[in-house]
C-alpha cells in the first residue's frame, strides 16, 4: 500500500448517509483493494443473513459457552449487537450496511476485498479482561437501565453530526473516561490493528472503510509505524497483569473450610452437625439461587444438590449445572438474539430464553457465593474455629 494512495473513509456504522458515500467514493476512484472493518466472521454472518441464509431456529451452542466458563463473553456479545440493532432498527439501517455495501460495490467492480479487523471474539475477551470490577459494573447498569428506558433518544439523535471531529473528540474522550479498560481494547489497540493491516496491503491503491472513531487513530499510526504494536500482543487473550488477589483469596476459601474441619476432627470436636450444616446451607443457597432467577424446578434441585461439591472445588461452579440443566427444557436460538431488539419491558425480557437461562447461571452462582462468603464463615465455620483455638 503506497501511503499517498490511501483513501479512508470514516463513517458512522448506522448511516444512510454512510452507505452513499462509500458505494460513490469506490466507484469514483475505483481502487486496487478495498478494505473494510470487519474480521471473517462478522463478514461472513452479515452476508448470510442478507442472503436468508440465517436460520432462526437454528440453536445456539449455549451448552459449550456455559462448559467453557464464557457466559460473561457471550452476555457481552449479545448486548452489545442489541444496543447497534436497537439503534439501527430506529434509524431504519442495518448494522453493517455500509461494510456491505463496500463490498457490494468492490464486486461489481472486481475489486480485491481485504477484511482488516480483528476477530470480534478476541477483541471482547480483550475488553473484560482490560475492564476493572467497577467498570463492568457500570456497564452492567446502563445496560440493564436501557432495557427499560422510556425515551427513544435515537430519534434525536443526527448520527451524521457524530463523524464530525469536535463531536467526535468528545464522545471518545467521555468514552474513556468512563471506562478506559475498554476503550483500550475497543478503540486503541483496534486502531492499530486496523492500521498493520492496511500497510500490509500489497496493492498501492486502497479504499478502507471504516468506523469515523477509529480514522484519526490509523491515520496516526500510518505515519509512525514504529509506534504500532507487536499483533501478537494486541490478540493474546491471556489475562495480564499483577498477582491475581481475588482469585487466589477465592481458591483458599474451600482450602480454608477444609482446614477447619481436618483441625476440629483432630482435636476431637464433633463435626458432624457442622458438616451438615454446611451441605443444608449449600443446597439451600443453590436451590434458592436457582429459583429465585425463574429456573424450572429439576434446574433448582440440581444447583441445589452440587452447591457443596462446589463451593468446596474452586474450578467448579453450581450456576454451570443448573445453567445446563435449564437448556433441556428452554431451547435458545438465534431468533433469542433477534428478539432482544424488541424487548421494552420486563416480561418481554423474561420471555427471551437467553436471558432466563443466562439468569439461572449468574442467579445460582450469586447465591452460592453469598453461602460461601457470609452465610457459611458467620454461621458455621467461625464458631468451629473458636472452638478449636
Amino acid at each position: 500500500m503506497k501511503r499517498e494512495c490511501l483513501t479512508i473513509i470514516g463513517t458512522a456504522h448506522v448511516s444512510s448517509d454512510s452507505v452513499e458515500e462509500v458505494k460513490n467514493t469506490i466507484y469514483e476512484l475505483q481502487p486496487d483493494v478495498v478494505g473494510i472493518e470487519l474480521d471473517y466472521g462478522r463478514y461472513d454472518r452479515l452476508m448470510k443473513e442478507r442472503a436468508g441464509l440465517v436460520d432462526d431456529e437454528e440453536s445456539i451452542h449455549i451448552k459449550q459457552i456455559i462448559k467453557e466458563n464464557k457466559v460473561g463473553l457471550f452476555f457481552a456479545t449479545t448486548i452489545l449487537s442489541y444496543i447497534q440493532n436497537k439503534i439501527g432498527a430506529n434509524l431504519d439501517v442495518k448494522p453493517g450496511s455500509e461494510m456491505i455495501a463496500a463490498a457490494d460495490a468492490a464486486n461489481d467492480l472486481g475489486i480485491k476485498i481485504a477484511l482488516l479487523d480483528r476477530d470480534i471474539n478476541i477483541t471482547l475477551q480483550r475488553t473484560l479482561n482490560n475492564m476493572s470490577f467497577w467498570e463492568k459494573l457500570k456497564f452492567l447498569f446502563s445496560t440493564v437501565t436501557s432495557f427499560f428506558s422510556g425515551d427513544d433518544e435515537t430519534e434525536e439523535i443526527d448520527i451524521e453530526e457524530l463523524k464530525n471531529e469536535e463531536t467526535l473528540e468528545e464522545v471518545m474522550e467521555y468514552f474513556q473516561e468512563v471506562s478506559p479498560g475498554a476503550y483500550h481494547a475497543l478503540v486503541q489497540e483496534r486502531d492499530a490493528y486496523l492500521a498493520n493491516s492496511i500497510r500490509s496491503i500489497e496493492e498501492d491503491k486502497v479504499i478502507a472503510v471504516v468506523g469515523a472513531g477509529h480514522q484519526d487513530g490509523i491515520n496516526r499510526y500510518l505515519d509512525n509505524p514504529e509506534t504500532i504494536p507487536p499483533i501478537s500482543e494486541i490478540t493474546n487473550t491471556e489475562k495480564k497483569g499483577g498477582i491475581p488477589w481475588l482469585k487466589i483469596i477465592l481458591a483458599m476459601i474451600p482450602i480454608l473450610f477444609i482446614v477447619i474441619f481436618f483441625l476440629a476432627f483432630i482435636k476431637g470436636i464433633k463435626i458432624e452437625w457442622n458438616i451438615a450444616e454446611f451441605i443444608i446451607i449449600s443446597m439451600i443457597m443453590g436451590f434458592v439461587g436457582s429459583i429465585c432467577s425463574g429456573s424450572k424446578i429439576q434446574s433448582a434441585l440440581v444447583g441445589g444438590v452440587v452447591a457443596p461439591l462446589t463451593i468446596i472445588h474452586p474450578l467448579l461452579a453450581a450456576g454451570w449445572f443448573s445453567g445446563l440443566t435449564e437448556l433441556k427444557y428452554r431451547k435458545v436460538r438465534k431468533k433469542d438474539i433477534k428478539n432482544l431488539n424488541d424487548i421494552n419491558s420486563l416480561r418481554d425480557l423474561w420471555n427471551n430464553n437467553i436471558f432466563r437461562v443466562l439468569l439461572v447461571v449468574i442467579g445460582t452462582n450469586l447465591a452460592v457465593s453469598i453461602a460461601t462468603l457470609v452465610i457459611l464463615p458467620s454461621q458455621v465455620f467461625i464458631p468451629l474455629f473458636f472452638k478449636i483455638f
